[in-house]
């Protein structure tokens, strides 16, 4: 009777499809009611065990009330492994349930980011990010998120692992430098059917660069010899590590912070100053210069200069200063500006071009600054003398020729008649040649002047390597006056000579201390030559030698004055000496 109602006996309850998520639990109905034999679950076709005794599976359960044909399969933790098909088996019956497929979720492990949580990059280069989310059943899906806003373009791929039910999906997503900041958060986010709202995992952008660097000065302009301050300031990624300060390229040992204080000189206006700022990625040097102000200095010094008579003479001066500078050019005494150029060009030049010149910078409001040099031509000598020169009959008499010449003559020679003499004594004559500053003083001297000497031609030749040059002088007797005459002139001469030479003297111990010489400067050489007038000698031994450096413009005319007052005196002396030969030979007789 047992195996006849067992024989009638249906399911009514049978185990459906179901889908789990790994880890939680699942049962799988199975009820026959009337039937009281034995009931297997079998998994894959592999029978769980008998009846109720599934001892060989700890989490598998069959529960109910066996009485009310109740034999439910209960798994406590769904893994993997369960993912299978089932039935359910009335053995005396000889029935079979429907199968029902048990299929597993797994959901992916946490997403992974490479190089996370802090992503750092060098700035200027893109970012590529990495996500991978493993071992989900099925494979999961990843997205990127910034700013709440899905990034689009990420290249995807899943791997499919050796139990042959799990994969691994990775996702990799390319910015370009332009599109990202740093300190942005990016978010990988991956799912499943298993975790329908998906897993995420973050990352913080770090974009690296060397040091961002500002190099300030103040205060600008500023005048030379006050003190000025550098201020470097950095932003660095990473920090900075270390600072340096450098001046025309050579290293400041003593600074080492952010901060450079200096009193400035001119240097600073052409030699910048820099700050070299370190971080572990590199260094950044950024460079200023001081706009100092400072008077003139010489860059090119200008050069003296020899040249031929008829070349070019070129001279090259060049200051620096700031503000900008002007340049002068002009001729020691012309007063005439020739150039406001760095060049001074003279060309074809001729001998009255020799002397000193001037390049002169001035700097507005700050100061001026001059260099002179002198220019010496070569060429034939050139003589200046009085074409008539005045003597005394019977007492000694000079004519004397001045000779200007670059080179120095090689030979001078006076002439007359039928004689030549360069030096010495030859009858009564003498030749004697002085050598100063300003030229050559060659003298002629006569012993006892006859009447013929004032009827005799006199020539003075100078030669050197360039030529020559010839001047023809006469000799002129000098006249005698009145005896009243005589002596008004001699008195009044002498009183004007002697206040003119005081004068001369305050002058010179006033006014010409210091002045330096130039080539238009003139020596004067004033020499009594009275032999019998010997308290008149003592009386002017002071203007014997007088060397006085004057300008020619400023003392030529006095010069002139005194010339003619003292020949004029020596003129009266020697018409006195006559008158009174004349009375004692009245006497006498």
């Amino acid at each position: 009777m047992t195996l006849t109602r067992d024989l009638k006996a249906m399911f009514s309850q049978q185990p459906q499809d179901l889908v789990v998520v790994a880890g939680q639990p699942v049962t799988l109905p199975c009820t026959i009611p009337g039937y009281h034999g034995v009931v297997l679950w079998i998994k894959d076709g592999l029978a769980l065990g008998v009846g109720r005794d599934l001892s060989g599976y700890p989490r598998y359960t069959v529960t109910g009330d066996h009485g009310s044909g109740e034999h439910h399969l209960q798994i406590q933790r769904a893994e993997l492994m369960d993912d299978a098909v089932f039935e359910c088996q009335a053995v005396q019956a000889a029935m079979r349930s429907r199968p029902a497929r048990l299929t597993v979720l797994v959901p992916p492990e946490d997403p992974v980011i490479s190089g996370g949580p802090v992503v750092s990059l060098r700035a200027g280069d893109p970012l590529n990010l990495t996500c991978h989310a493993d071992n989900a059943k099925p494979a999961a899906s990843i997205i990127w998120i910034r700013n709440g806003e899905v990034l689009n373009g990420a290249m995807y791929s899943k791997t499919l692992l050796r139990d042959g039910r799990r994969e691994s999906t990775v996702s990799t997503l390319y910015l370009s430098p332009s599109n990202i900041e740093t300190g942005q958060q990016i978010i990988c986010k991956a799912s499943n059917k298993a975790v329908p709202n998906g897993k995420e995992t973050s990352v913080t952008i770090d974009i690296q660069h060397l040091p961002l660097v500002n190099l300030s000065v103040e205060p600008q302009p500023v005048l030379e010899g006050n003190l000025v301050k550098f201020h470097c300031s950095a932003k660095a990624n990473p920090p900075v590590t270390l600072y340096r300060w450098a001046k025309g390229g050579s290293i400041i040992k003593e600074v080492s912070g952010d901060t450079y204080e200096v009193i400035v000189d001119h240097s600073f206006f052409t030699e910048p100053v820099s700050c070299e700022v370190t971080n572990p990625l590199g260094s950044t040097n950024i460079s200023r210069n001081v706009d100092v102000y400072f008077g003139p200095r010489m860059s090119a010094e200008p050069q003296s200069l020899q040249v031929d008579l008829g070349s070019d003479a070129v001279f090259n001066c060049a200051w620096t200063g700031n503000p900008s500078l002007t340049i002068v050019w002009m001729k020691r005494g012309s007063g005439v500006v020739l150039s406001n150029e760095n060049l001074l060009t003279l060309k074809s030049v001729r001998q009255e071009d020799a002397g000193k010149y001037v390049c002169r910078a001035v700097v507005p409001r700050v100061g001026a600054g001059e260099k002179e040099v002198s220019l010496t031509v070569n060429g034939p000598p050139t003589i200046s003398s009085t074409q008539t020169q005045q003597a005394l009959h019977g007492e000694k008499g000079q004519i004397k020729c001045f000779i200007r010449s670059t080179p120095p003559p090689d030979r001078i020679a006076w002439s007359w008649k039928e004689t030549v003499l360069e030096s010495g004594t030859s009858g009564r004559y003498t030749v004697e040649t002085v050598t100063t500053e300003e030229g050559v003083i060659s003298t002629l001297t006569m012993s006892n002047i006859v009447p013929a000497d004032f009827q005799t031609i006199y020539n003075c030749t100078a030669w050197n390597s360039f030529g020559s040059d010839t001047e023809i002088i006469r000799l002129k007797e000098q006249e005698s006056l009145p005896v009243a005459v005589i002596i008004g002139i001699a008195v009044g001469a002498f009183v004007a000579l002697i206040v003119l030479m005081g004068t001369i003297g305050a002058f010179c111990c006033t006014h010409l201390k210091g002045v330096v010489s130039a080539k238009n400067d003139i020596r004067v050489e004033i020499v009594h030559k009275d032999h019998n007038a010997a308290r008149e000698n003592e009386e002017h031994t002071s203007m014997k030698q007088l060397m006085v450096s004057v300008s020619q413009e400023s003392v030529l005319k006095q010069l002139e004055v005194l010339q003619e007052e003292e020949k004029e005196y020596q003129h009266i002396k020697v018409r006195l000496m006559n008158v009174n030969v004349s009375e004692n030979e009245s006497k006498s007789s």
